[in-house]
Formats: structure tokens, C-alpha cells, sequence
């Protein structure tokens, strides 16, 4: 099966969006050089005998719609995307996803919307394992003190999110 790639340049560095050719399944800080072992593990995981090809325009939008947001605060995202992770990890990434542009909420609000109170850890577990930077947006999770912790692109870049969405 092929996944197809493309890279964009943003504020935080490269980006590469990779698409299944239907539909955006995963979105990562880095070049594709950068994250290619990264990427060849998680495909081994929910696609048989996955092969990268570059093709920026199975992601134009993608692309489009995230040099939007950090051009012009866009704040809701229109392409398709798919979420591949345990049941446990989608419903996280789908609570992430109910917190509004500019607002931020903490791990343990997380485990609240989700039902599962006393799973905060769990919580933070899949809220690393995100596969969708800046779109499904982890970096609005913020510690139990309201300080920033954990984010996967770095606490820089999480820092840089908010401010841009608090402008």
C-alpha cells in the first residue's frame, strides 16, 4: 500500500503530512528524513507493507489549511483525516478535539470528558501519542498547576501554539 508524504515549511520548522490517498493520517514536526524510522513503525502497525511516496498534492490541503492557521489564526480544519490508535487513544484524541482554539484544558478535565476520572496517566499517555500536531490539539492540554508539560514537538513549540492562538 502507499503513503503518500508531502512537507511543508511553518513557523516551528518543517512539517510532513502523510495521507493514505483518501484521507490525512498522520501530521509531524520534523522532515520526512528526520521522522522516516518513526513513520515506517507506526505504518507497520495499521498498514501491511506500507511505502512512502512523496506527493505533496495528495496533501495540498492539509497543507493549505495549516499554513492558514499560522497565517491567518485559521481555527477549524476541513480535510478528511482518520485517526489510526486503540479505541482508548480516539476517544482522547476525539476529546482533544472539543477544546476550543484559544482555551486550553488540563489532563485530568480530559479523563473527565472521556468518563474515565482516575485514568489521568493513561490520558497523557495518548494525548504523546497524537498523530495529528496542531490539528487534533494536544498542545492546548496543559499539567494539573495549569503549567506546560509534556508535548512531543517540544515545550517551545507548545508555548509558541498557545501564544499564536491567544492573539
Amino acid at each position: 500500500m502507499g503513503l503518500y508524504y508531502g512537507e511543508m515549511e511553518s513557523p516551528l520548522g518543517t512539517m510532513t503530512i502523510v495521507s493514505d490517498g483518501l484521507k490525512i493520517v498522520r501530521i509531524d514536526f520534523g522532515s520526512f528524513v528526520e521522522i522516516e524510522a518513526k513513520l515506517q513503525r507506526w505504518s507497520k502497525r495499521y498498514f501491511e507493507e506500507a511505502v512512502f511516496i512523496q506527493k505533496p498534492e495528495k496533501v495540498s490541503q492539509a497543507t493549505e489549511e495549516l499554513c492558514d492557521y499560522f497565517q491567518e489564526g485559521r481555527q477549524n480544519f476541513t480535510f478528511d483525516y482518520a485517526f489510526y490508535g486503540t479505541p482508548f487513544q480516539q476517544k482522547v484524541w476525539q476529546a482533544l478535539n472539543d477544546i476550543p482554539y484559544g482555551d486550553t484544558k488540563t489532563y485530568k478535565d480530559i479523563a473527565q470528558a472521556i468518563h474515565n476520572p482516575k485514568a489521568v496517566r493513561a490520558v497523557g499517555g495518548a494525548v504523546n501519542k497524537n498523530p495529528f500536531s496542531i490539528v487534533v490539539p494536544c498542545h492546548r492540554v496543559l499539567g494539573a498547576n495549569g503549567k506546560l508539560v509534556g508535548y512531543g514537538g517540544g515545550l517551545d513549540k507548545k508555548e509558541f501554539l498557545l501564544i499564536h492562538e491567544s492573539e
